[in-house]
């Protein structure tokens, strides 16, 4: 009796063990897509920047507010949607342990696309600059509002909405925490 109820103990022990673990995308970069003009790619890293080729299946994400299905082969899936200028791309995943947004803005010179990473601290720091350097030099208060209203303007005619740009530093502050 005694070998018996250690037997399907063991079964049973075993068989936590034996289910899969779910593919997880915590980190992805942009990149520029080498098989086709104007589109980008989306590759799943880890946090050295490394490419997780065991990321096979389809996920969501949302791209500038708009979700879309990609279909991740070796750790790599492709945005079918054609990048005419130069403009805000704000990337973000819900996976089971949460979310994860990044903003980049993805500059088209001749044929190519070259997406820079923009870090949301600064998102925060040139209006905050502006403000304190008004606030400092009363001469420069109408300067600071044309520099203000120029990087509103550059901001909202290249995609970046101001509910995007909350969001991408609300992330930002969370991942701090």
């Amino acid at each position: 009796m005694k070998k018996l109820l250690l037997f399907f103990f063991l079964v049973a022990a075993s068989a936590t063990f034996a289910f899969a673990d779910t593919i997880a995308i915590k980190h992805f970069v942009i990149k520029e897509n080498p098989f086709a003009r104007s589109e980008v790619a989306v590759i799943a890293t880890d946090t050295a920047g490394i490419i997780q080729e065991n990321v096979n299946g389809v996920f969501t994400f949302s791209i500038n507010g708009i979700d879309d299905q990609l279909t991740f082969d070796k750790g790599t899936a492709f945005y079918r949607h054609k990048i005419e200028k130069s403009t805000f791309l704000y990337v973000r995943h819900q996976n089971d342990k949460g979310s994860s947004g990044i903003l980049y803005y993805v500059y088209k010179h001749d044929d190519k696309l070259s997406p820079i990473h923009i870090v949301w601290i600064w998102l925060l720091a040139i209006p905050c600059a502006l403000v304190l350097l008004a606030y400092m030099f009363k001469r420069f208060i109408i300067i600071a509002i044309i520099i203000f209203c120029i990087f509103l303007y550059f901001n909202y005619h290249n995609n970046l909405s101001m509910p995007t740009f909350f969001q991408s530093v609300i992330d930002g502050l969370k991942g701090l925490f």
